[in-house]
């Protein structure tokens, strides 16, 4: 069953990110993909995340962007899915067991250490609509690992030093969540957004430690691409 669902996930991940110039003709073309039943746009945003199990709890800050479709299902309900491009979770100043674990290189000079994480991220969130333009959405997401490392920090009086350490190999390649939350439209329609989700990886980070689950805080903004040019075009159609 797990090897059934692995293989359906890389099919489903080869799909998307072997077609970059589509996403960009696509972002390019967004008014032909906007519709009544239908928002595409922008996701931007930032995070903070831990990795559960590692001693060091400090947060590890990160930029995502991507893009999204908000599909009308029926009523006030829509299914919000799209790609997180860039998306980092880890966590940030590892401890002295955190970084024997790892088996991390360490350095002379004082200095922090922290587990960095980048994955393409996919949720599949059903996203109910309040009249009041507030809306909450609850979902699982799929996250496909694609580089990973151990970034060392240090300064001195006369140097800065930021070093990585690849350790892609010790990192399961994919996660596997839920995603919670909510947010506020701006305008009544083709407006853009904002919201907060919280998401928890039910997959082990590493593939040598159980219990070691990414957790993340997101604030987004939402940015729908060409939604105004395509109800002006709809209008004169239909004119």
């Amino acid at each position: 069953m797990m090897k059934k669902l692995i293989i359906s996930l890389s099919l489903l991940f080869g799909i998307v990110f072997t077609s970059n110039s589509q996403v960009l003709i696509s972002i390019l073309l967004g008014d032909k993909l906007n519709s009544d039943g239908l928002e595409f746009g922008l996701e931007g945003g930032f995070n903070w995340s831990t990795i559960s199990a590692m001693s060091g709890k400090q947060s590890l800050n990160g930029f995502n962007l991507g893009f999204y479709f908000d599909i009308k299902v029926k009523n006030q309900f829509s299914l919000y899915t799209g790609v997180l491009v860039k998306g980092k979770l880890g966590v940030d100043n590892l401890k002295s067991n955190d970084l024997e674990f790892l088996n991390s290189p360490l350095y002379q000079e004082d200095g922090t250490y922290s587990q960095v994480l980048n994955y393409f991220m996919v949720p599949a969130l059903i996203k109910y609509n309040f009249p009041s333009r507030i809306y909450m959405e609850l979902g699982p997401q799929v996250g496909l690992m694609h580089n990973a490392w151990i970034e060392y920090n240090g300064e001195s009086d006369d140097r800065e030093a930021r070093i990585k350490d690849y350790n892609k190999e010790d990192i399961n390649r994919i996660d596997f969540g839920a995603v919670g939350g909510f947010g506020y439209k701006l305008k009544k329609t083709n407006g853009m957004t904002f919201g907060v989700k919280y998401y928890y990886g039910f997959t082990d980070v590493y593939k040598n430690r159980s219990g070691s689950n990414n957790e993340s805080i997101f604030l987004k903004f939402n940015v729908p691409i060409g939604a105004g040019k395509a109800k002006e075009s709809s209008e004169n159609k239909s004119n």
